[in-house]
C-alpha cells in the first residue's frame, strides 16, 4: 500500500437529524471524528429521507460565521455544508427554490472562508425527465446542467468556494412505477467528465461514494484510476452488500426491477418492487460494522493514496443495522466502528496511542465583507 496521507474522518450529519448543532458536535467528538459535513437542507423542502438542517441559514451574517468558526475550533473539528436536491428537474417551483438555496449556501461558505478553510458546498444536480424522454435526452440534460450550473459555478468561483456533486443516482427518488432509476446526472463517471468539459472551472468537483457504483457492477477502484483526481474533494464512506435474491436473478443486475400488475406478478411467480427504493437488489452498509460488503477497502484506499488524495473521508450512515434502526446507540456504534475500521488504512501507528490522526490546521477567521443573498434569476 502507498504511504498513508493522514486523511481526516468526518461525520455526515444527516444521520443525526434529531440532534441540535451542539449535540451533534459533542456526539461527533465522542465517536472519534475530526470534522462534520453539516447538512443544511431547506426547512420547507420536499425530500422526506436522510435530510437534516444543522445551521440557521436565514439571515446568516459575518458575526454568525465567526461564532461558528470559533465553535468548531474549540471542538477541534472542521466543517463543510451540503443540501442534496434536484436542481434541474422535478417541480419547476421547487427547482427554483433548490437553486436559490444552493446559492445561499455558497454565500455562507464564503463567509466561513470557503476554499481557504476547505469549506465546500455539496449538492446533487438532479435530472429533468421531461427532457430525458425526448430524443437525445441525456445531451439535453447536459445542456440544461450547463445553463443552470454555469452561472452558479462562476458565482462560487468569484467567492473562492468550490461546489461538490455526489454521484448517487437517487434510484428511489421517483415512484417505482417509472421505468428509469437514473435521477441524478453525475451518477456515472462519464457524466461527470462531460460536465467538467462543459463547465471547465475548477470551482466544482465531486464527493465520490463507492457504494453507488458497486450495485451498478462497476469497480470503484477503476473509477478512481480514471477520474480527474483534482476534482475529487471528498469520499463518502458507505458501502453495499449486493443481495443474493430471486429478484436479482429474475431481473438481472443491469436494469432496475420493474413494477407490473401485482396479480400478474403473483401468477407468474415474479418479484416486484415493494417500495420506491426496492429496485436494485442491494443493502446499504457501513464498512466494518455488521458483516462484510462487496468492496475491497484496502485496494480502494491504496488507489486514492497512490493518486494523492488527502481529503476527508465522510461517513454517510444509511446502514440498515445502524441509522435505519432508529436507535441512537446503534447509530453511534456504526460511526465509531467505521472509524476504527478505517484508521489503520488512513493514519500512522504511534507507540503511545496506536493508530491516530495527526492534528490538522485550525480554521482561520476570514477577512470578508458581508454580501447579500443572490437568486438564480439574477445570474441567468
Amino acid at each position: 500500500m502507498a504511504d498513508k496521507l493522514n486523511n481526516p474522518i468526518w461525520v455526515m450529519s444527516s444521520a443525526y437529524d434529531k440532534l441540535s448543532l451542539d449535540e451533534l458536535i459533542h456526539t461527533s467528538k465522542e465517536v472519534g471524528a475530526q470534522g462534520i459535513d453539516l447538512c443544511v437542507f431547506r426547512k420547507d423542502g420536499t425530500r422526506a429521507d436522510h435530510t437534516a438542517t444543522h445551521l440557521a441559514y436565514e439571515n446568516f451574517s459575518v458575526d454568525d460565521a465567526r461564532a461558528l468558526i470559533d465553535k468548531f475550533n474549540k471542538a477541534d473539528l472542521r466543517l463543510s455544508l451540503g443540501a442534496f436536491e434536484n436542481m434541474i428537474g422535478g417541480d419547476p417551483s421547487e427547482r427554483i427554490k433548490n437553486q436559490n438555496h444552493l446559492l445561499r449556501l455558497i454565500r455562507i461558505a464564503y463567509l466561513l472562508g470557503g476554499d481557504r478553510n476547505d469549506v465546500k458546498v455539496g449538492t446533487f444536480v438532479g435530472y429533468n425527465h421531461e427532457l430525458g424522454n425526448e430524443i437525445d435526452g441525456f445531451q439535453k440534460n447536459l445542456d440544461e446542467y450547463k445553463r443552470v450550473f454555469g452561472p452558479i459555478v462562476r458565482y462560487a468561483e468569484d467567492l473562492g468556494v468550490t461546489i461538490v456533486y455526489e454521484n448517487c443516482p437517487m434510484e428511489g427518488w421517483r415512484s417505482s412505477h417509472y421505468t428509469s432509476t437514473y435521477n441524478n446526472l453525475p451518477a456515472v463517471l462519464a457524466a461527470r467528465k462531460l460536465m467538467y468539459a462543459m463547465v471547465p472551472s475548477k470551482a466544482h468537483g465531486e464527493i465520490y461514494d463507492p457504494s453507488h457504483d458497486i450495485w451498478q457492477n462497476t469497480n470503484p477502484v477503476d473509477v478512481i484510476e480514471q477520474m480527474d483526481i483534482s476534482r475529487l474533494k471528498r469520499i463518502h464512506v458507505k458501502t453495499t452488500r449486493n443481495l443474493k435474491s430471486n429478484a436479482r436473478i429474475e431481473w438481472g443486475g443491469m436494469y432496475p426491477m420493474q413494477y407490473v400488475d401485482p396479480s400478474l406478478a403473483k401468477e407468474a411467480g415474479v418479484t416486484i418492487p415493494q417500495h420506491d427504493w426496492d429496485r436494485h437488489h442491494y443493502e446499504a452498509m457501513l464498512p466494518g460494522f455488521g458483516g462484510s460488503d462487496h468492496m475491497d477497502w484496502n485496494d480502494f484506499v491504496a488507489a486514492l493514496h497512490r493518486r494523492g488524495f488527502d481529503g476527508p473521508f465522510e461517513i454517510e450512515n444509511e446502514a440498515k443495522n445502524s441509522k435505519d434502526t432508529g436507535n441512537i446507540k446503534a447509530t453511534n456504534q456504526g460511526f465509531a466502528n467505521c472509524i476504527r475500521f478505517l484508521s489503520p488504512l488512513l493514519w500512522d501507528l504511534t507507540q503511545e496511542e496506536g493508530y491516530v490522526y495527526q492534528k490538522g490546521k485550525a480554521l482561520v477567521l476570514p477577512d470578508v465583507q458581508d454580501i447579500p443573498d443572490v437568486t438564480i434569476d439574477q445570474l441567468l
